[in-house]
């Protein structure tokens, strides 16, 4: 079973969108890295609702698109030594990170 992100805009929720710019050889090992990062530490977080890996087709960007129950669950989660671990190496496959937390405003889906 796969399971997604709920996109609700009635739903309180902090959502990070974290765009990684990488060099295209080195795209899936960021992915790995965040995907084994988010076994192992990040989904057992207090807050943590899900996380969700794009590759653009191109190999320069990965997407993050994450769901926390809120911005303190999130901040939270950034003071932890043992997630901060995990972020430091993606810091360092990737040649650019920018996090920022959003939140939903619409949805629209097909009938």
């Amino acid at each position: 079973m796969t399971v997604t992100a709920s996109i609700d805009s009635s739903r309180p929720v902090a959502t990070l969108i974290n765009v990684f710019t990488v060099a295209p050889e080195r795209q899936q090992e960021l992915i790995g890295l965040l995907a084994r990062a988010t076994e192992e530490t990040m989904r057992h977080q207090p807050g943590f609702i899900c996380a969700n890996f794009h590759a653009s087709e191109d190999g320069q960007r990965v997407i993050n698109y994450a769901q926390w129950e809120s911005e303190q669950h999130y901040r939270a989660m950034l003071a932890n030594p043992e997630a901060r671990v995990h972020m430091d190496e993606a810091a360092v496959i990737a040649t650019d990170v920018q996090p920022r937390l959003f939140r939903v405003i619409s949805t629209h889906a097909r009938p």
